[in-house]
């Protein structure tokens, strides 16, 4: 009885000196700053100064007034869906098609399609910038061979300096940045499902259009809800840095997104306790967004 008290304590702080460590960093670095958003989105402040005065939720009631919020909100929600739409659907298309054809080079545009995932997206947004340029990108360039243009390059599209473009051309480069990474994790997925069920499906005269739709799709659903979830998040993320690195919120702010106007606030207007506001808010529609994409795609799971 003693030994394996003895054991049991032994086993207890091994096991708390492997969860001890994470589980203070987390506290630190995670739960401590983000209680912190909370409490500063109550204060005015500008960041620098030490005095600090408690306004309650007046940062939020400005938040309801404040166009350039609201179309930053704007601008959100139209990304997340329409990246996520095409993203998740391309990326499921194309793990189908690498997958269950029998296609030549498959490892090649495997590797293609997965490039873009690793790239920076500084990298990223230097290359868009570049295809996007007015005068010398190469989307005007070969816009340049089926219509006029100016000797002053009068007919060219701004496509970054367009307040109804410019967030149109921010989508396709999330769209080409995030399709090889998803379609990978799909291919796996999909490797796992036994051929056999496709060859009795095949014998009882299903076609592959109806495989996908009745056998793959269903059979993978686990793996999409959780992938849907994850890129809904890194989305908001990912959309930040991109806008910051490409536009800057330009052309007047046509580009803004949650986290850059935050930036914009906290950081360059000096307007610490809005800026968090503001970080409140994203933080309430991540999980409330999160809450929602699990409630309507849930379903049972098959197994095989």
């Amino acid at each position: 009885m003693e030994k394996r008290k003895g054991r049991k304590k032994r086993r207890g702080a091994f096991i708390f000196c492997c969860v001890a460590p994470a589980t203070i960093l987390m506290f630190l670095f995670m739960i401590m700053p983000t209680f912190n958003v909370f409490k500063m989105s109550l204060y005015k402040w500008g960041g620098f100064s030490a005095e600090k005065t408690f306004v309650g939720i007046e940062n939020f009631k400005k938040l309801a007034a404040d166009e350039k919020f609201l179309r930053s909100m704007q601008n959100s929600i139209l990304i997340i869906v329409v990246v996520t739409v095409i993203t998740m659907a391309l990326a499921i298309v194309f793990a189908a098609v690498l997958s269950r054809q029998k296609l030549k080079g498959q490892g090649f545009f495997r590797v293609v399609f997965y490039i873009p995932n690793i790239l920076s997206i500084v990298v990223i947004s230097a290359i868009f910038s570049a295809i996007y340029d007015q005068r010398d990108g190469l989307l005007n360039t070969f816009i340049y061979l089926f219509r006029p243009v100016g000797e002053n390059g009068e007919g060219l599209i701004a496509w970054l300096g367009n307040q109804k473009l410019v967030i149109w051309a921010i989508v396709i480069a999330l769209i080409w940045q995030a399709i090889g990474y998803y379609m990978v994790m799909y291919m796996a997925s999909m490797a796992s499902v036994p051929e056999s069920i496709y060859e009795s499906a095949s014998i009882e005269g299903a076609g592959g259009i109806t495989q996908f739709f009745t056998m793959t799709l269903p059979l993978i659903w686990s793996n999409i809800r959780t992938t849907l979830t994850f890129f809904i998040i890194s989305t908001i993320n990912l959309s930040f840095m991109l806008v910051k690195a490409m536009t800057g919120g330009g052309p007047d702010g046509a580009s803004d997104v949650f986290l850059n106007y935050m930036y914009s606030q906290a950081y360059t207007n000096s307007s610490y306790g809005y800026g968090m506001a503001i970080g409140v808010v994203v933080f309430i529609f991540s999980f409330a967004l999160s809450g929602i994409v699990n409630a309507v795609t849930k379903r049972e799971t098959l197994e095989f």
